[in-house]
């Protein structure tokens, strides 16, 4: 059995509290990254707009940018993913919805980009199954729980992206075995690094997916674009 399989278990109901006091925690993180640095990378623990942007990159390598299609942005933060699409793919047509836990990012990001076609809520999981989803950065903090409550969280979400995507989703995590402080001047937290590996297999043997991994551009990172069974 995988570690991803062991970590995400079968008492799924059993996790719904301990799930609960982690998303409480990554909702106080972020919120208070945002009310510290604002609107900006750093105000979702990205070093800068270029690196941010490199992974939106990767991630939007599983859409078809020649069709219209809806996408889910699961942990979209105060919005940047909009910013980056109105620049880079200004003609396509996207059905965008944005989820966060954070009412702070939430908040920034209708005052910034709400309009015809880009809606954001509050949220752990997308009430709508569309056809891609995108999640960047939301596995790599881990806000004080054990490295296994933290893995079976990651299963939940990747479920939770899978069941929220016709076509598919991609993630990022952070390649290595070694946790680290996220930073000096926050509060106790480990950035969540691992090979990519058995999280493949995860999504592969558990989820059904036909995974494509991503590496080499320039970050201690992967970027997984799996692609769902559309039976």
């Amino acid at each position: 059995m995988s570690m991803a399989t062991e970590t995400a278990g079968s008492g799924v109901d059993g996790d719904r509290a301990r799930f609960s006091g982690l998303c409480a925690d990554v909702e106080s993180y972020y919120s208070a990254r945002v009310a510290k640095y604002g609107a900006t990378p750093r105000g979702v623990d990205w070093s800068c707009q270029a690196t941010q942007d490199l992974r939106f990159v990767q991630l939007l390598k599983l859409c078809d940018f020649s069709a219209p299609f809806s996408l889910n942005d699961i942990g979209c933060g105060y919005g940047a993913l909009c910013a980056y699409l109105a620049k880079r793919h200004p003609q396509a047509a996207i059905d965008y919805l944005g989820i966060d836990l954070s009412l702070s990012m939430v908040s920034r990001a209708r005052r910034r980009f709400s309009a015809s076609g880009r809606r954001f809520k509050v949220g752990k999981v997308s009430p709508r199954r569309a056809t891609y989803s995108v999640a960047s950065g939301i596995m790599n903090i881990n806000v004080g729980g054990s490295r296994a409550s933290w893995e079976a969280f990651v299963a939940e979400m990747l479920a939770d992206l899978c069941r929220a995507s016709l076509r598919g989703f991609s993630v990022n995590f952070i390649i290595g075995e070694v946790a680290g402080t996220a930073d000096a001047d926050a509060a106790p937290v480990q950035l969540y690094r691992t090979s990519p590996q058995p999280w493949i297999q995860y999504c592969e043997r558990e989820l059904g997916c036909t995974v494509e991994t991503i590496d080499g551009y320039g970050m201690n990172e992967v970027t997984l674009l799996a692609r769902c069974n559309e039976s």
